[in-house]
């Protein structure tokens, strides 16, 4: 393909092209002066049109006054201008021919213009083209009278007329010079206005350049006016509130996986260096079945750390059609359970999203249970109809008999790494985040996960997770 031609560019498109790069403050006070001086030039378009208007008006009144006043004293021969009022008159009989002037009409032909009809009259107008004095073009009053007995004359009146719109040059001029000055001022107002107004913009820049990653305390200043500007400072130290817990959360949580998974390499390492120092005395079966063992537990730390970054990344909730109450029949069963586990047959129900990751979730849920309760763990899925005309919404309750968790708690359980006393008593080998995960799959489903007391009083806990209900059920 041929390249085009840069100079063959509409010189308003490059322009604006470079205009594009100038800062906000350049681009503002230019296209200020652009519009100024437009709107300037078309202001002065119009007042020369009025005053040209204006000067032809005043300049046919006093030629129609200079004719009317010839018209009295009309004889052959010469016309005295100082009486008439203007230098270039010319009278003429019905044949066309000149019978009066003034000495500056002196020797021209009949003037070239319609007179009016027979019977008298007055026509004025613009003609070119007319062999007389200061031309090209004049203005025209012409007069038809009858002149005592002596038959139908017509008088011609002259004047110059205006060239283009300079109808009186001096002031034409003088408002011609007043355009870029004009331009200029409201172009410099603008300048020292926006550069007053954009001031604070650069304060917040300055500042935002000066924060780090180890300096997220820090906050731009905020005007105390209520424009834009402030709502900006105040929308940016928001985002730097929302940094700032994101950073502590990452240091937080970089600090208890880097203890989670030191505690069983440790161990590995404890195991293989026992192993090393006597080989003849160890039993290898044993250190074998506690490598495997604390192998197992690290994978599961690098499985919940994994989901933990899946749903951070980008969670996503997944499209396919799950019956929840097989999926929580079939987590029950895939592994042996300690407590008895019930399961309250249901109705059907569908949602939309990842039967992998909702698998995930009550399998967490479930092996949260299965590890508290005393004796006993019931499952419960069904639906709960909206009463506010939204979407109805799918109930999932896991709800054991064991000591339960105290009010002040309930949220701190879905909290990365947290782990209640007597949660480390039941299970020490435990990472803390198989709730927060749980959690955070719900949500990425539309959902909620909470934990509420037992409907019947009972001391235990009742895990309650609400989906979305698909709308095929």
């Amino acid at each position: 393909m041929k390249a085009r031609d840069p100079r063959r560019v509409p010189l308003l498109v490059r322009w604006s092209g470079r205009v594009g790069d100038l800062s906000i403050r350049g681009q503002i006070t230019f296209w200020s002066i652009a519009v100024s001086a437009v709107v300037a030039v078309v202001l002065y378009l119009v007042i020369l049109a009025l005053l040209r208007h204006e000067t032809n008006v005043t300049v046919r009144h006093d030629l129609a006054s200079a004719a009317s006043r010839t018209i009295a004293r009309t004889a052959v021969g010469r016309i005295d201008p100082g009486r008439a009022g203007t230098d270039l008159l010319q009278a003429v009989d019905t044949k066309g021919k000149v019978i009066a002037y003034t000495d500056a009409m002196a020797g021209y032909p009949p003037v070239r213009f319609p007179p009016p009809g027979p019977g008298g009259g007055r026509v004025d107008g613009h003609a070119c083209g007319i062999r007389a004095p200061d031309g090209p073009c004049y203005i025209v009053v012409a007069y038809r009278f009858h002149f005592r007995g002596s038959g139908e004359r017509v008088v011609y009146a002259l004047a110059p007329a205006p060239q283009l719109f300079f109808a009186q040059p001096a002031f034409s001029a003088l408002m011609a010079g007043g355009i870029p000055l004009l331009s200029g001022l409201i172009g410099y107002a603008m300048w020292r206005t926006t550069g007053r107004l954009l001031r604070p913009v650069d304060d917040i820049q300055a500042e935002l350049d000066e924060i780090t990653a180890t300096d997220l305390q820090r906050r731009v200043p905020v005007k105390r006016s209520r424009d834009e500007i402030a709502r900006l400072a105040e929308s940016v130290n928001a985002t730097l509130d929302r940094l700032e817990s994101a950073a502590v959360r990452l240091r937080g949580f970089v600090s208890d996986a880097s203890h989670e998974l030191r505690s069983p390499l440790t161990g590995l390492r404890t195991e293989l260096e026992l192993a090393l120092s006597d080989p003849e005395g160890t039993d290898h079966r044993t250190t074998l079945r506690t490598l495997l063992a604390t192998t197992e537990r690290l994978n599961d730390v690098l499985d919940d750390l994994l989901a933990l970054a899946r749903l951070d990344a980008a969670p996503q909730a997944g499209s396919e059609k799950v019956e929840l109450h097989a999926l929580a029949a079939l987590e029950i069963t895939r592994r042996h359970r300690r407590a008895r586990f019930v399961m309250e047959a249901g109705e059907r129900v569908i949602v939309h999203g990842s039967a992998l990751e909702l698998g995930r979730l009550l399998t967490n849920l479930l092996d949260n249970a299965d590890r508290h309760a005393t004796a006993g763990v019931r499952v419960s899925v069904g639906t709960e109809r909206s009463g506010t005309g939204g979407p109805d919404t799918a109930v999932v309750e896991v709800v054991d008999d064991g000591p339960g968790i105290a009010p002040e708690d309930r949220e701190r359980v879905f909290e990365r790494f947290a782990r209640l006393a007597h949660g480390r008593r039941m299970d020490a080998g435990g990472t803390g985040l198989g709730l927060a995960i749980s959690r955070g799959i719900a949500v990425a489903h539309g959902g909620s996960l909470e934990v509420t007391d037992r409907p019947d009083g009972l001391s235990g806990a009742r895990f309650v997770l609400r989906l979305p209900l698909a709308p095929s059920s």
